[in-house]
């Protein structure tokens, strides 16, 4: 989870943008923002796309699903991974 939150604000700073712009955009306060690139809370899905779309970039390109930004995902990852592999089914690079 810790490279997501890294991820974040090279992007982030990439584009020239502050904490408080992103917490604006996001509908939440700077040091909710702040707590999410410093990874003092588990990122979710929407929250992943909430900043990828002020971003301007794919939610892939911050975190992938391998990185486990959530805990709930790990399984469900892992479990489809399995089934895909099970019946010869070709699994995309993005998904690896």
């Amino acid at each position: 989870m810790k490279i997501c939150g890294q991820n974040i604000r090279k992007m982030r700073r990439s584009k020239d943008f502050t904490q408080e712009y992103m917490a604006f955009e996001m509908g939440i306060s700077q040091k909710a923002y702040s707590d999410i690139e410093n990874s003092k809370v588990k990122i979710n899905l929407e929250t992943l796309t909430k900043i990828s779309d002020i971003l301007e970039i794919k939610p892939s390109e911050i975190c992938s699903i391998s990185h486990k930004c959530t805990d709930d995902f790990e399984d469900k990852y892992h479990g489809l991974l399995e089934h895909m592999k099970k019946n010869n089914i070709s699994i995309p690079k993005e998904y690896l």
